[in-house]
């Protein structure tokens, strides 16, 4: 396909309780990024209620798509190719936006293409670093996903390690709950974290023997609980800023050290972060601290571009489009998709 002709993405992201949408150009240029965020809603359940987030998307996902187009200065017929997360994510809440995407791209009589939320969290790094292509290694961390995974080019992945429990933000959700901050749990452990002594406490950091890239934070949150708990048995007072900050260093020196061991085991020298954990700035100091003591490259995208958006489905819809990739009117919601599937 040629390079000249501008290729214009209009893309859809509904997979949890951000109704988004986005026009993107040739992959890297963002024209509009409009998100409608719910995150006040289901503060007040302390997490995300997914029959909430489906009818939240329903109200709001028109008028996020005509926003976008409007942003970008274009209509309908300037877009070459829709784009949508199918999965994985809230089945009810995909299922707004591959309805919208599939309704959008029949009407218009525009191509239709599905994309991976994982493949859009990894493309959210091409936005603001035009150079960055594949082969890299990725950490994609978020409340559903860890994921280290080698980019062996656009659209096509290695997954090398997972979580076998728990995701990192979902521990740092819970954990959030735990000390009394409340939800979203990765932003407001990060700012009291500033206030702790991440050296207080010594909570566990687990290694599996047989898979050496997994990680497993379920046995961390368990020790911050039970640390807690027995805090409250003996009637003594625990610093909740020394509890985020402990646990924050347990779970960030778990990601960079599983990080740094798969860059150097496959010899790569390009490594990108990705995903709403990836703003994390305790997070973002210690991988770029590890990356320049081994003279790797690091990547990551800025917040907007860390937590759910429609411009990195965009990014990566177009490389999808691009290596040919085209979904039918039979496009489903799959919740449990898993990254490489088609």
């Amino acid at each position: 396909m040629s390079e000249e002709k501008e290729i214009l993405i209009l893309a859809i992201e509904s997979s949890c309780d951000e109704t988004a949408a986005a026009v993107v150009k040739n992959g890297r240029d963002v024209l509009s990024n409009v998100i409608s965020s719910q995150i006040d809603l289901h503060t007040l359940y302390g997490g995300v209620v997914p029959e909430i987030a489906s009818r939240k998307h329903i109200e709001k996902i028109n008028q996020v798509i005509q926003a976008a187009l409007d942003e970008a200065e274009v209509t309908l017929s300037d877009i070459d190719a829709i784009g949508v997360t199918y999965g994985p994510g809230l089945v009810g809440a995909l299922l707004v936006g591959t309805a919208s995407a599939k309704a959008i791209a029949y009407a218009s009589k525009k191509p239709l293409v599905g994309v991976h939320h994982i493949e859009g969290h990894i493309a959210a790094n091409f936005i603001e670093h035009k150079e960055l292509e594949p082969p890299f290694f990725s950490l994609v961390v978020s409340g559903g996903h860890t994921h280290l995974v080698r980019v062996n080019d656009y659209g096509r992945f290695d997954i090398i390690g997972r979580t076998r429990d728990d995701a990192a933000g979902e521990a740092f959700d819970k954990v959030a709950r735990a000390i009394g901050l409340g939800y979203p749990g990765g932003p407001k452990i990060d700012k009291v974290s500033k206030q702790g002594n991440p050296d207080a406490i010594a909570f566990p950091r687990a290694h599996m023997e047989d898979a050496p890239f997994d990680f497993s934070f379920s046995g961390l949150k368990s020790a911050v609980l039970n640390y807690i708990n027995g805090c409250r048995m003996k009637g003594e007072a625990y610093s909740q800023a020394d509890v985020a900050a402990s646990f924050q260093k347990a779970v960030t020196d778990v990601l960079v050290e599983h990080a740094m061991h798969a860059v150097e085991e496959y010899h790569m020298d390009k490594f990108a972060i990705a995903g709403g954990v990836a703003s994390n700035s305790a997070l973002r100091e210690a991988m770029a601290k590890a990356c320049a003591e081994r003279k790797i490259k690091f990547y990551y995208p800025s917040p907007v571009y860390c937590t759910d958006n429609a411009a990195m489905i965009g990014v990566a819809a177009y490389y999808e489009y691009r290596n040919g990739t085209r979904h039918g009117w039979n496009l489903n919601a799959v919740p449990n998709l898993k990254l490489g599937e088609r």
